[in-house]
């Protein structure tokens, strides 16, 4: 689903330049492929989540120029006419393969290919990393706090601290994704029908003469979902008072209140404490108010007593990691059927890419159903199988481990034949509960929050080979 209009120019600059640059040296149509990776997980996790590739699928499948879009590259001065012309016939005619929504993704593994016209698969790069590595951020920050939670509902309440409108409607998207059971943004329900949650303000509490009077006026008007509000002048001397001394008057289905400040463990404490004596065990405690991941797991061990969690900030905003740091590059280009990797060589050893046509498999243990590593192999290679599969660790080359009970899976798949679009994007709920279903694959070793056990991705022998050949052939060495 589109919330905006054409987003075909929402490109770097330089994307427009060698397009035109490609068409006039003769290389518009030389089939090139490039893949879409991360180098490093935030907030020093374990795992990432893929999320936004429907807003990527949209992006694709509607790329066309308008006559405004050709007038203005006119007017630079810069481009061909031919070029120009190009443009206004513009057909997308990739094909694309990625990583479906919800699946946990680990660092260097080809989370999404393009492959090509080099014009156009190069062209697709801004707004293809734009909006995987937002979504794909604020789903992996979203995850880590509704696992903090540990199964209390977790809200998404970020719209007004995110950074533009298009941030806070897919960043509650992608929150949703994570887990958050619903969004405090409107336009987010309309749009995809994720359940749009919230209470009051405390300027509701004070546009009333009384804390109780605002409460009755609430009461009598939401009694199927009553959530006072209770911090706005002082929790425990007035406003669970006048939130009990309502609730028992006017007797609402469903009650509740909300926490926005002060010392959540203590406050929670003798809230419930309060709510139990007056006789109402059903009444449930929200807190919100600045939390991310480890104010909620801390004041869980405090004994906080919590039914649900609003989180804002922290969470749209991935405040604590704000980059995802997904890349674009080129793998492979192909001329008359024969394919040529391709690399870039780096001295930060990180940014040296992996060359070639490529799958990406995941192994699952066959005894647990857990995941115990991802292969990344040449896209010719057989499918791994078989006893005596060797694994290496991605960050200490001398330890690995032999796969025996194992089964692999090709984790991507495919959107785009020739520019036709082939896979339909599944329903927001679906990608939730897919993405909640692949976590569980995980170990609890590499889910924790503080120095994770590294997940096992590794490279096939082939293509490890044709990398390091590569870097000898392109490092003079």
């Amino acid at each position: 689903m589109a919330l905006t209009d054409n987003m075909t120019m929402l490109t770097d600059f330089y994307e427009i330049t060698m397009a035109n640059g490609y068409l006039e040296a003769g290389m518009a149509d030389t089939i090139a492929y490039f893949d879409v990776f991360f180098r490093e997980i935030p907030d020093s996790g374990g795992y990432a989540i893929m999320a936004g590739l429907e807003q990527v699928v949209d992006y694709m499948e509607h790329l066309s120029f308008t006559e405004e879009d050709i007038e203005y590259l006119r007017k630079k001065n810069c481009f061909d006419e031919r070029f120009l012309d190009y443009l206004r016939n513009f057909k997308f005619a990739c094909d694309v393969w990625a990583v479906p929504e919800g699946t946990p993704i680990f660092p260097h593994e080809p989370i999404l290919t393009v492959r090509g016209p080099v014009l156009q698969a190069q062209f697709v790069e801004t707004y293809t990393l734009l909006v995987l590595n937002h979504e794909s951020l604020v789903a992996t920050k979203a995850s880590r706090i509704v696992r903090s939670a540990q199964g209390r509902p977790v809200m998404e309440f970020g719209s007004r601290r995110a950074h533009g409108a298009s941030a806070a409607i897919y960043g509650a998207r992608a929150c949703f994704i994570g887990g958050c059971c619903g969004t405090a943004c409107t336009i987010t329900d309309r749009e995809y029908g994720i359940p749009a949650l919230g209470t009051m303000a405390h300027s509701w509490v004070q546009m009333f003469p009384s804390e109780y009077e605002a409460f009755t006026a609430y009461a009598k008007e939401y009694p199927q979902n009553c959530v006072l509000l209770v911090d706005t002048y002082n929790v425990l001397k007035s406003g669970i008072p006048n939130a009990i001394r309502v609730f028992k008057e006017q007797k609402p289905q469903s009650m509740g209140i909300r926490i926005d400040s002060g010392d959540i463990a203590y406050l929670t404490k003798r809230a419930r404490k309060m709510l139990d004596e007056a006789g109402l065990q059903d009444c449930k405690i929200t807190i919100s108010n600045s939390l991310d991941e480890y104010l909620i797991r801390d004041v869980i061990m405090e004994g906080a007593q919590i039914d649900s969690f609003g989180v804002g900030e922290r969470m749209i905003t991935a405040k604590s990691a704000p980059v995802f740091g997904g890349v674009y590059k080129l793998a492979a280009v192909e001329q008359d059927g024969v394919i040529t990797p391709k690399i870039k060589i780096s001295e930060n050893v990180s940014k040296i890419t992996n060359p070639g046509v490529k799958r990406l498999y995941r192994l699952y243990e066959n005894e647990s159903g857990k995941a115990i590593a991802d292969l990344i192999t040449l896209a010719d290679e057989p499918k791994p199988e078989g006893d005596g599969l060797v694994i290496f660790d991605p960050d200490a080359v001398w330890k690995k481990m032999t796969l025996k009970d194992y089964t692999a899976k090709d984790i991507r798949v495919r959107l785009f034949d020739h520019g036709r679009r082939v896979y339909d994007c599944p329903p927001i709920q679906e990608v939730k509960d897919f993405c909640a279903e692949q976590m569980e694959t995980l170990w609890e070793e590499t889910l924790r929050f503080e120095n994770p056990q590294t997940y096992y991705v590794d490279l096939s022998k082939p293509l490890w080979d044709l990398k390091h050949s590569l870097i000898e052939e392109f490092s003079g060495k």
